[in-house]
C-alpha cells in the first residue's frame, strides 16, 4: 500500500472516532468539514485532508495552505527521497521534544501503518538508551535535537549522517523535514489546533512530555 493511500486511510479514520474527550477550541476558528472541502478544491488541496483539523484551519488563509500543502506533499508523496522510517522517527522525536501532541498522535498511527514497530517509534522519547535503534536511525535523531537545540547540525553529526542517511538529495531532505515539522509542531501548538473528535491524544499510553500539549 503506498503513503498516500495510508494517509487517506488515516484521515477516514480520524474524523470517524466517536467521543469528546480530547476536543478542544482552536485559536482561529476552524472552517467547517463541508467549507473547508470546498476551499480545498479551490485551491488544489486533496478533499480528504481538508477533513483534519489543522487544514480546516489552514485553509481559512487558502494561498498559506495550498504553499504549505504542496511542501509537505512534496515530502510525504511526490518528492520524497528520504527513508520513510527515518522521516517517521524524525517527526516522532520532534513532536516529542516540542510537546506537539497533534503531531505526535497523528503520526504514531500513519507510522504504524507505513510499517514502523511501535517499540521502534516509542524509543525516539530516549533515543540514546535505547537498543533498537540503527546508526541510521541515531544520526538522524541526533541530527533533530542539534537543531532543535542549537539552531544548526553540528560538523559531527553531520559527519554520522552523510555516513549513515545517504545521498545528497537525502540529505536535503532530511533538514528540510527536520524543519518543515518543527514549524509544523509550533503551529499546531501556537494555534491550539486540536485533534479530531474523539481521537485520544499521545498514544499509545498517554504519557506526555515535560510541558506538552495536554
Amino acid at each position: 500500500m503506498d503513503e498516500r493511500r495510508v494517509m487517506e486511510i488515516g484521515v477516514a479514520v480520524a474524523v470517524g472516532h466517536a467521543g469528546r474527550e480530547d476536543w478542544m477550541v482552536a485559536r482561529v476558528e476552524m472552517l467547517s468539514v463541508d467549507q473547508a472541502k470546498a476551499v480545498a478544491r479551490e485551491c488544489g488541496i486533496r478533499e480528504s485532508m481538508a477533513s483534519l483539523s489543522v487544514y480546516r484551519t489552514l485553509l481559512r488563509h487558502p494561498q498559506l495552505a495550498a504553499a504549505v500543502n504542496h511542501l509537505l506533499t512534496t515530502l510525504l508523496f511526490t518528492g520524497n527521497k528520504l527513508d520513510v522510517r527515518l522521516r517517521e522517527l524524525l517527526i516522532m522525536r520532534i513532536g516529542w521534544i516540542t510537546g506537539a501532541k497533534y503531531e505526535w498522535t497523528q503520526h504514531w498511527h500513519f507510522a504504524a501503518r507505513v510499517g514502523l514497530p511501535p517499540e521502534d517509534v516509542l524509543a525516539v522519547r530516549d533515543w540514546r538508551s535505547s537498543t533498537r535503534l540503527g546508526a541510521a536511525d541515531r544520526a538522524v535523531l541526533a541530527a533533530v535535537d542539534d537543531t532543535l537545540g542549537h539552531g544548526k547540525i553540528s560538523d559531527s553529526v553531520w559527519a554520522e549522517c552523510v555516513r549513515h542517511v545517504g545521498s545528497s538529495e537525502q540529505m536535503l531532505e532530511m533538514v528540510i523535514a527536520i524543519g518543515n515539522w518543527n514549524m509544523f509542531a509550533q503551529l499546531l501548538r501556537s494555534l491550539e489546533i486540536p485533534l479530531e473528535e474523539g481521537v485520544k491524544g499521545w498514544p499509545p499510553d498517554g504519557k506526555i512530555p515535560e510541558g506538552g500539549d495536554a
